[in-house]
């Protein structure tokens, strides 16, 4: 074999020609992606296709350790990058050179690489970490929750930079590789499929993985000791359940809801079209916070969710987050109600097929027992500000939205819609106006008034035209009437018991 020797000027004139000319054009990318509601959340500069997550968790201490490897692409000259992280770093390398690095403000990790990132470069990111979740507070609280087995990471808008450096923003979404090791008789619970376990010395590492995309606030870690249940739905979907063991007088009753995810994830398919994942579930750890959230393929449920009973409603609402918010997600996080109203319209839909109350009669309820006085009508589902982000309005009034599109477009062309939406967006993002322009181009109808009562308006929408023999008739804005208090109907407090699902 012969070795061709380069010389030293040749091979130093070669390097110069990778390097663009103008090195004006190089600029840190901006430390975050212009959210409205969380301008610091997310970064520019680089788009993030895949993150490899090495753990290693230890329950009795709350110490984690880990490894990420991030494989993006720039999207501008880059002499600097970001990145969403609050545990304490020890090295990061951009491909495979250590870089310099450095904190501000409360989750930014300022990365400068050795040499500039060229525009669409591939990039590879490794950063080295360890500290206690727990103890890291951002605006004086945490995403991480302490169990009396372990800790789990789940939490809306945001929940990575508590175990993993990110681009933290739904706009920038990845398929993840999750491998955790936890001591001995303790599992580790993540996101995706189980591909493999392992054992050495005392610790069993488990390895999952996600392979669509999903934002980095829906990935999922729960460490602790579980009972596990298998199941596989009709359209052929795994399933996965998982109970912290000590759930005590909760356990029936979590039980007696999440065993039913196959049988209402196949329901709703046939409301939104094919399950958009390759696995499904949901797991419930004994943690002391009451809410529920959507993580993909593996919804977190507090036990307090199931205080009062089973409640397969809750269930209902995290699964049609698996289209409605998931696989087509926020573009901003003003537009929450693109997840929050579609998923408490499916909590109607399941109320209609159980025979406890149509969607009318739920919509007529949700208006008619609130007074024209109640703060409820100030709030704009359509951008309700950060402060009532997750407000009972985005979820009640979102709700009766779309029963009044409904009742506007007609039935045939309102259910093609709720399909079309997350059929046509898979895996991407939308926004409020993009659904509102999506509904005029299917209905053929002008249905911006009709959205601007119901989700823009601070004030309690009045009824439309009384109805004639016992036919609904109402205008584009007010597409129904309501002449005098609605019934209650039977899946009023059932449905109710969920309010506090993304109450934080």
């Amino acid at each position: 074999m012969h070795r061709k020797v380069i010389a030293p000027s040749v091979l130093a004139a070669s390097l110069l020609l990778a390097i663009p000319a103008s090195a004006a054009s190089f600029a840190p990318g901006a430390p975050g992606l212009g959210d409205t509601y969380y301008p610091a959340s997310g970064n520019g500069g680089y788009d993030v296709s895949h993150y490899d997550l090495r753990l290693k968790y230890q329950p009795a201490t709350d110490l984690l350790e880990g490894t990420a490897t991030l494989l993006a692409t720039t999207t501008q000259d880059l002499s600097r990058f970001n990145l969403d992280f609050g545990l304490k770093v020890s090295e990061i390398r951009v491909n495979g050179v250590k870089a310099a690095f450095a904190t501000s403000g409360t989750q930014e990790l300022e990365v400068t690489p050795a040499a500039p990132l060229p525009k669409g470069k591939t990039v590879t990111v490794v950063v080295k970490y360890a500290g206690k979740p727990s103890e890291l507070k951002v605006d004086g609280w945490t995403a991480w929750h302490r169990t009396p087995d372990g800790g789990v990471a789940a939490q809306e808008p945001d929940s990575a930079i508590w175990w993993f450096p990110s681009n933290d923003h739904p706009l920038d979404k990845a398929t993840f590789d999750v491998s955790v090791s936890v001591p001995d008789g303790t599992q580790a619970i993540s996101n995706g499929v189980l591909q493999s376990t392992s054992s050495k010395i005392g610790w069993t590492r488990y390895n999952w993985r996600s392979n669509k995309p999903q934002a980095t606030y829906l990935a999922t870690l729960a460490v602790g000791k579980f009972d596990i249940t298998t199941d596989t739905t009709a359209n052929g979907i795994p399933v996965l359940n998982a109970y912290s063991k000590d759930l005590g007088d909760n356990a029936g009753a979590a039980r007696a809801s999440l065993e039913r995810t196959g049988e209402i994830a196949d329901w709703l398919s046939g409301y939104f079209g094919p399950y958009p994942f390759n696995a499904l579930g949901g797991y419930v750890p004994n943690v002391t916070s009451g809410y529920a959230l959507e993580t993909q393929t593996r919804p977190f449920y507090s036990p307090r969710q199931f205080a009062a009973g089973a409640n397969t409603q809750v269930v209902v609402h995290e699964l049609a987050h698996q289209w409605y918010g998931d696989s087509v997600s926020v573009d901003n996080w003003k537009d929450i109600w693109v997840n929050e109203g579609f998923a408490r319209y499916s909590q109607w839909l399941w109320s209609e097929k159980e025979g406890e109350g149509t969607a009318q009669e739920l919509a007529d309820w949700a208006y008619s027992s609130r007074p024209a006085s109640d703060p409820f009508w100030q709030v704009k589902p359509g951008d309700p500000g950060p402060e009532n982000q997750f407000h009972i309005s985005v979820y009640d009034r979102g709700a009766i939205a779309l029963q009044a599109l409904r009742n506007e477009i007609g039935d045939q062309k309102f259910f093609t819609l709720l399909k079309g939406w997350p059929t046509e967006r898979a895996y991407g993002n939308g926004k409020v106006g993009d659904f509102v322009k999506y509904a005029e181009r299917v209905s053929g109808k002008p249905l911006a008034k009709l959205f601007d009562t119901w989700l823009y308006t601070p004030a309690k929408p009045a009824v439309g035209p009384v109805a004639k023999a016992g036919v609904r008739k109402g205008s584009a804005a007010t597409p129904w009437s309501v002449t005098k208090p609605a019934a209650q109907p039977k899946s009023w407090k059932k449905i109710a018991e969920t309010n506090s699902v993304h109450a934080h």
